[in-house]
């Protein structure tokens, strides 16, 4: 069913939500994005007229409530969003909650208690999902950081629910759209920009996108456990000993691939890994013992550039470089620019990753690429080409 023509007059919503956003010492919401990102699908239910019942994790409590992790301290900065009042239970489950719902008038928001105060929420139980389900008429999933979960109220309360009333928020529906541009374009050439630290977290995404992209740039640590396997000399730099074999199968299914897989020519080494360290270019197949690559070279950024200028459809999932660091972050604040550039000129692009997102908000280029993903985990198993519990408990795949 979609969220555009279900009729919300009078029922009652469930809605997931991502809210685990970060606190300071005062307990005061310090970024608020992903409230905001989930404003379209709570407006959506309250303008025609339903009962918005919001329910999400918030950190990562062990042993029941703790204060430090109540989604009380969320209302306050929702209420101001949505300029309504939010009406906020102690729980998300048990008979003054049910009381609380069932009174509840039409366009109004109620916020239930961290779902992770609840160890059956983790361990997608059964009786909780269940009684968590009896709250709504139609359940509306627009978490798509967690959809990689089999949580209770990410897959398992959607068994509760008939096919007509359990629905995309428009942050998931918008999710799943813009990955599977990527994905599927008809359009090229197709470029995968894949970094971060460990190959072992992006064997599987290498595998997945060999045969669906043109081009695969590689950079960050990951880089030289592939280099090594290509015989390269790389010093001190971070390599996986346990994924040496798994990457050069990698590497071998590519030759016969539709990508092209690019690693960097050139890279900034240091002498340690630290922001004032004796730093030098050195080619990425002769990097002297002591040393270490921390950041793609000046040749690499011009390569890479140049291929992602020509790019129709770009996808970005980690960092260059050791970016948090400025001595090391022009490698990805290069790729950053150039990414924005070449949208700028038509591609469509898409970042996504914890550090991706972190680096073109530090950048401050967020604005000038076609969409930002609030997966982590989650996008990083749907590049995988893994179904998510989360999407397959509303599409029925």
């Amino acid at each position: 069913m979609d969220i555009n023509t279900y009729d919300f007059k009078g029922k009652k919503v469930l809605i997931r939500v991502d809210f685990n956003v970060p606190l300071d010492e005062s307990l005061n919401v310090t970024d608020n994005t992903r409230i905001k990102r989930a404003l379209p699908t709570i407006k959506k239910v309250i303008e025609n007229e339903g009962v918005a019942i919001i329910m999400s994790h918030l950190g990562r409590p062990k042993n029941g409530p703790e204060n430090k992790f109540s989604l009380s301290h969320v209302k306050k900065e929702l209420s101001e969003l949505l300029n309504c009042d939010v009406h906020f239970l102690n729980d998300c489950v048990g008979k003054e909650v049910e009381s609380a719902i069932a009174n509840a008038e039409n366009g109004s928001v109620y916020l239930l208690e961290n779902l992770r105060f609840h160890e059956e929420e983790k361990k997608g139980d059964n009786a909780f999902a269940k009684s968590i389900a009896s709250l709504g008429d139609a359940y509306i999933n627009d978490a798509f950081g967690t959809a990689h979960r089999a949580h209770a109220s990410t897959a398992i309360v959607a068994d509760f629910f008939e096919p007509s009333s359990k629905l995309f928020g428009y942050l998931m529906a918008n999710e799943i759209l813009n990955i599977d541009k990527v994905l599927a374009s008809q359009e090229t050439p197709v470029t995968a920009i894949i970094g971060g630290a460990k190959v072992s977290s992006k064997i599987t995404i290498l595998e997945n996108l060999v045969d669906k992209v043109d081009h695969i740039l590689i950079g960050g640590g990951m880089a030289f456990t592939l280099l090594k396997v290509a015989g390269a000399e790389i010093g001190n730099s971070l390599f996986e000993e346990d994924y040496l074999e798994l990457a050069e199968s990698i590497l071998k299914k590519t030759e016969n691939s539709r990508a092209n897989v690019v690693l960097p020519k050139d890279v900034i080494i240091a002498d340690q890994f630290d922001n004032n360290a004796n730093t030098q270019i050195a080619n990425s197949h002769e990097i002297p013992k002591g040393w270490m690559g921390l950041d793609i070279g000046p040749e690499s950024i011009l390569f890479y550039e140049n291929i992602i200028g020509k790019s129709k459809v770009i996808l970005w999932n980690g960092p260059m470089g050791v970016f948090e660091m400025p001595s090391f972050e022009n490698g990805t604040k290069s790729i950053a620019l150039s990414v924005a550039k070449s949208t700028k000129n038509g591609a469509f692009s898409v970042i996504g990753g914890g550090d991706s997102v972190a680096a073109i908000n530090k950048f401050n280029l967020s604005s000038q690429v076609s969409f930002v993903s609030t997966g982590g985990g989650a996008m990083l198993e749907y590049l995988e080409g893994k179904k998510l519990p989360g999407i397959a408990a509303i599409s029925g795949e």
